[in-house]
């Protein structure tokens, strides 16, 4: 045991980190963890072997028992086991046998998570449409919006968005009034948005603001921008223009009514402007049009949006509008 009676440490285990992590972190006494059938089967995509074994109510019983697999190392549960593997078929029917969708493993990971991450779609959208949470876990610092749009799933990202996941990072802040573990930002970093543009995945950056993603995050968010380290990126278009993105970035942020104002690109000298490997042609639209006003259609279809707010946009269709109206409120 660690000094002062805590938990033993990892090395304190020998040689046997499996065994270490199956007495801290197991749902139940490392005797009964001896039998992982279950998991193993998830592991390996056995239908069969789950059929069978899920026939008996001890097994039953332990459809959401976290464990360590023969494989593995992190206790979890079979469903998660089955979601990071990709055996859709596994995956709905551990669902269909009582498997909880959001349960969370030692790191906070849920299986809709882990199944993004590893790029299963047709798991994640089994596990979605059984009702798991579009957002992962708040006790883990990403999400499942977020890596899709770093890694530029947007087959994945138009699946979590259809189920109404959050394209900001919202649902990770809380205001002041809150307890003082609640998170604040300090970056955008950890904005969707700010990732896909990052990496350049254009196409999970237009997906994000048609669903409503806040092009001026987080200047007009919950978030003190005081508190952002000296010389990062305020808001979305002024990382676009740092991280040399193409001009059709600049542009989609310019159509989604982005506040030009908040950039003070001006006020840096050309030294400044050469280490941010700013794209030329991308500068040139961004000065182009904050140099010349908004057309009134344009600005017209910014209010409606904002009026609407990002969690009613999916109910545009449904308007007593013309199609052509539409269509043109949904940037299609």
């Amino acid at each position: 045991m660690a000094e002062g009676g805590g938990r033993a440490g990892p090395g304190s285990a020998g040689p046997n980190l499996k065994e270490w992590l199956r007495e801290q972190f197991c749902d139940h006494p490392l005797e009964h963890c001896e039998d992982t059938r279950l998991h193993d089967a998830a592991y390996v995509g056995d239908l069969q072997t789950l059929r069978t074994l899920l026939q008996e109510e001890s097994y039953r019983s332990r459809i959401n028992e976290k464990s360590v697999w023969c494989c593995g190392w992190l206790p979890c549960t079979p469903l998660r086991i089955a979601a990071t593997a990709g055996h859709g078929n596994c995956v709905d029917f551990l669902i269909r046998k009582g498997a909880e969708v959001d349960l969370v493993d030692v790191k906070g990971q849920t299986a809709l998570y882990v199944a993004v991450v590893n790029g299963h779609l047709e798991s994640a959208q089994i596990l979605l449409e059984a009702g798991a949470d579009p957002n992962g876990s708040r006790h883990h610092r990403s999400t499942p919006v977020y890596h899709a749009s770093r890694v530029g799933r947007a087959d994945i990202l138009k699946a979590l968005i259809r189920y109404g996941a959050d394209v900001d990072v919202n649902h990770h802040l809380t205001p002041d009034i809150q307890p003082p573990f609640s998170r604040r930002l300090t970056s955008l970093v950890v904005c969707p948005l700010y990732i896909s543009a990052a990496y350049h995945n254009l196409q999970c950056f237009k997906l994000l603001l048609q669903a409503g993603a806040n092009p001026d995050f987080n200047c007009n968010g919950p978030v003190n921008t005081q508190g952002f380290c000296r010389g990062s990126p305020g808001c979305v278009m002024d990382a676009v223009l740092r991280h040399g993105c193409e001009a059709a970035f600049v542009s989609l942020l310019v159509e989604f009514g982005a506040n030009l104002n908040l950039v003070k690109w001006e006020s840096l000298g050309p030294e400044s402007r050469g280490r941010r490997k700013v794209d030329p042609e991308a500068l040139q639209v961004f000065k182009e049009a904050r140099s010349v006003p908004r057309t009134l259609l344009s600005l017209c279809r910014v209010a409606v949006r904002r009026a609407l707010g990002k969690y009613r946009l999916h109910l545009i269709p449904s308007l007593p509008l013309p199609d052509a109206v539409k269509r043109f409120l949904l940037y299609e």
